[in-house]
């Protein structure tokens, strides 16, 4: 209950209140001070009036005057006259001296807490102009026992009535905080639970309906929010269902295509001129075929399984992989292969993932110089330093179109070539980032391409 919105809110109140009353407190009860110093003052003129008119009066008499007064003794002034008008023995002598005339509001307020703190009764002086221009001036003494005795208990009357005044507001503002927003808020956070429940059911959409101005902007924002997800749920969810059915027929057509890929080696024997020609144009449709097939299948697993680190020699891995390229393209292919890695070199990662990395990689950079002319170069570099090991593959090729650098890992839209699927590269980088590297593009252009692999060294580079 405490820590919720609206008991917070209820305690917070209360202590507000209650520091606003106390702040009160000390002004009202130097203010009824000054009203019954006042009040003495009046009593004890009306007192006089007796013998303003000339009469004698009993010592009797003028003792009850005193005490209905509650005062020792009063002195009036009129016409510059210091006059006693009433007296009677005091039980000890004058300690303070108070003139009400002119006293400034910090004066009432220092005055009535030394009251407060002096439990001890005094004899106190005070001073003050007559009521109905009665005199130039009224003096009474009198004893602070019952001065003391009415402030505290006017002190006590005021912080009741707070702590009242206070309850009453608390729960006021408590009942209106749980109407006017606690109640709303559970509102969108049941709603919240109950989309979370069933994210793919449309009727678990949020209706704005709020009167506050921030909570229906946070109805509105939860909605679209829950539009768009489910959008994105159910677009998911077909593309998973897709790429499973595609998965499927992918696995199936590439064992046709293989079982097809033997019969083409018969049909380059045969002695048919016009068979020897279209042979190869087949072969290469199919080969491409069988390889879409292998990467949509690669591409379509549900996660890469997780480097298994190493230290491993690079330029064993890098000349695996131009021995492969070697033996596809041949000797008269007027390809070069330059091999510029550092023999010794050695790096922190998983040697078939590698390969993998890097064969997409030199095989991209083939098929690029091939569909341009069929001739150049393609050099692989590496250095490290004490943070990462860098590995740079370029080619002498034409160069990424603008087109394919938009979306250059991103899988089937980053082909570079006719009939690419832009799966190799998106399936590099993923492997790239299971090892925390990265792979990027570091220049393009008419004179070729290169791309830069980096292997963080991390906590292992003296490895």
């Amino acid at each position: 209950m405490l820590n919720s919105l609206s008991g917070r809110f209820l305690i917070l109140t209360a202590i507000f209140v209650m520091l606003a009353e106390v702040l009160i407190f000390v002004p009202s009860v130097a203010r009824y001070r000054e009203d019954f110093l006042l009040s003495r003052l009046e009593r004890s003129q009306i007192a006089s009036l007796a013998l303003l008119a000339g009469e004698e009066i009993s010592p009797d008499l003028e003792e009850e005057l005193l005490a209905n007064a509650g005062v020792f003794n009063i002195v009036l002034r009129r016409d510059e006259a210091r006059q006693l008008m009433l007296d009677s023995p005091m039980p000890e002598p004058i300690s303070r001296t108070y003139d009400l005339r002119d006293t400034s509001a910090l004066g009432l307020i220092r005055d009535a807490i030394n009251r407060l703190m002096t439990p001890e009764p005094e004899v106190i002086r005070v001073m003050g102009e007559p009521l109905r221009m009665g005199g130039l001036l009224i003096e009474i003494t009198m004893d602070t026992a019952e001065l003391r005795s009415a402030m505290i208990d006017y002190g006590l009357r005021i912080l009741v009535l707070s702590a009242v005044i206070s309850i009453i507001t608390a729960v006021m503002l408590f009942v209106a905080v749980r109407i006017f927003l606690v109640k709303p808020i559970k509102r969108v956070v049941g709603n919240m639970k109950t989309y979370a429940e069933s994210p793919e059911d449309a009727r678990g959409f949020i209706m704005p309906s709020a009167g506050v101005i921030e909570l229906r902007e946070a109805e509105e924002t939860l909605q679209v929010l829950q539009t768009q997800l489910t959008h994105a749920l159910r677009q998911k969810e077909r593309l998973a269902q897709l790429g499973g059915a595609v998965a499927k027929v992918s696995h199936d057509l590439r064992n046709i295509l293989t079982s097809a890929q033997l019969f083409t080696d018969r049909i380059e024997m045969s002695e048919d001129p016009a068979v020897r020609r279209l042979a190869p144009k087949l072969v290469g449709s199919i080969t491409r075929a069988v390889h879409l097939c292998e990467s949509t299948l690669a591409f379509g697993k549900a996660e890469e399984p997780s480097p298994t680190l190493a230290i491993v020699p690079l330029a064993d891995i890098v000349e695996d992989v131009l021995a492969s390229e070697r033996l596809a393209v041949g000797e008269e292919s007027g390809i070069a292969f330059h091999d510029d890695v550092p023999e010794g070199m050695t790096i922190r990662a998983d040697a078939e993932q590698l390969y993998r990395v890097i064969a997409n990689l030199v095989r991209n950079a083939r098929q690029a110089i091939s569909a341009s002319g069929g001739q150049g170069d393609i050099w692989l570099t590496a250095e490290e330093d004490d943070k990462a090991w860098y590995l740079r593959v370029r080619d002498t090729g034409p160069g990424l179109p603008e087109k394919a650098r938009e979306h250059l890992f991103t899988p089937f839209q980053g082909g570079a070539r006719k009939g690419g699927t832009g799966l190799g590269l998106s399936i590099s980088a993923d492997l790239l980032r299971g090892h925390g590297g990265n792979l990027a593009l570091s220049d393009t252009g008419a004179g070729g391409t290169t791309f830069l692999i980096t292997l963080p060294k991390g906590s292992f580079g003296t490895l």
